[in-house]
């Protein structure tokens, strides 16, 4: 490939790139807000990937029976109470 052909490309990628990253509405990428329930939705994913974290912890020997029991009951806690804000925003 001659050297100018090279620059040519080089210089459309460089502008396509520009064009992409700084149109001003960019129409190229949708994004929709998120609604409440969507976030309660991933917050308890995120607390199960916790439960499930703490309990293979405990299982390699990483806590203490004591303090798994009060981190369980704690973030078991928080689940059922995000369980129930879920379901409140479902029948809504």
């Amino acid at each position: 490939m001659p050297e100018t052909q090279g620059l040519a490309a080089g210089l459309f990628l460089l502008f396509a790139l520009l064009v992409y990253t700084f149109w001003p509405d960019n129409i190229f990428a949708t994004h929709r807000e998120k609604s409440r329930l969507d976030f309660l939705l991933e917050r308890k994913e995120q607390l199960y990937e916790n439960l499930r974290d703490l309990n293979f912890e405990y299982h390699a020997g990483k806590y203490p029976e004591e303090d798994f029991l009060v981190q369980r009951g704690l973030l078991e806690r928080e689940t059922a109470d995000l369980l129930a804000e879920i379901e409140r925003a479902q029948q809504a």
